[in-house]
């Protein structure tokens, strides 16, 4: 598994950034069009789409409060950990990815302060999920932005190679992904255009995080026999984490990342002591 991670990062290269590129250079034309590049333009230009999406898929609230879960980033990777033992490479680009993505996000957060939904809106007019965020932290959806960048390492790491096969890939990946981020609407916390440009900066963090590790080997420790132990005494901690989770919110995606946590636990206790 790992030698065909490998090969698939061997394959990317700047190019990929082009996609990205063009849709931001029509978002930026389609802001300036419609004068959104102020705080109340920008939300007024989608105010009626979040009414909708809340309204139609903040009904269904424990599906929509399962699937942004996934965009915590200690929740998605606990179903990822086990690739630490089958396909190390995927975890040094993810890593790489990661910090990129962290700084690009909390930069643009900071830089737009864009208010979230309840902040701006009367919270009685739309549907929250979970606890009510509110603030000037909106654009973009960190949660979208999570999912994208890991999404997209996973995306080029195991890409098939029949081009049939890529498309149904592609397609099922990002069909996912924009699922989990039309889940932040649903609950509440964010507006549409905020998870169209996370996801954009998701795919650049993925890219850059594949681009930067290939050139540069900051992880490659990772597979190291000394370090399983502290992957062993992570992997406890994060089970008495999601085990607390339980404890207040009895909900299924907290119950699949626990057993994702025990087998992984199992299995690196086998091939540490294997070793």
């Amino acid at each position: 598994m790992n030698e065909v991670v490998i090969t698939n990062f061997n394959k990317i290269n700047p190019r990929l950034f082009l996609f990205p590129f063009f849709i931001i250079l029509i978002l930026v034309l389609f802001f300036l069009m419609n004068d959104a590049f102020s705080v109340q333009g920008y939300v007024a230009i989608q105010k009626d789409w979040f009414y909708v999406l809340n309204h139609y898929f903040g009904k269904y609230e424990a599906t929509a409060f399962n699937l942004t879960q996934l965009g915590d980033a200690s929740i998605f990777l606990s179903f990822l950990i086990l690739l630490v033992i089958y396909a190390p490479k995927f975890w040094e680009s993810l890593l790489s990815a990661l910090l990129v993505s962290a700084v690009l996000c909390k930069f643009l957060k900071e830089l737009f302060s864009i208010p979230r939904p309840a902040e701006i809106l009367n919270k009685d007019s739309f549907i929250i999920v979970g606890r009510t965020l509110d603030g000037f932290s909106s654009l973009p959806s960190g949660h979208t932005v999570t999912v994208f960048t890991i999404l997209t390492i996973i995306l080029f790491a195991f890409m098939p190679k029949k081009i049939i096969y890529k498309g149904i890939w592609i397609f099922l990946l990002l069909g996912f992904g924009y699922l989990i981020g039309l889940s932040r609407v649903a609950v509440g916390a964010h507006f549409p255009f905020d998870v169209l440009i996370g996801s954009l900066i998701g795919y650049c963090s993925g890219v850059l995080g594949i681009l930067i590790t290939r050139r540069y080997k900051i992880w490659n420790w990772f597979c190291f026999k000394k370090f399983t132990p502290l992957f062993i005494i992570a992997i406890i901690a994060c089970c008495v984490s999601v085990s607390i989770k339980i404890y207040y919110e009895k909900s299924l995606v907290f119950y699949l990342v626990l057993i994702s946590l025990f087998v992984a636990l199992y299995k690196f206790i086998y091939v540490y002591i294997k070793k």
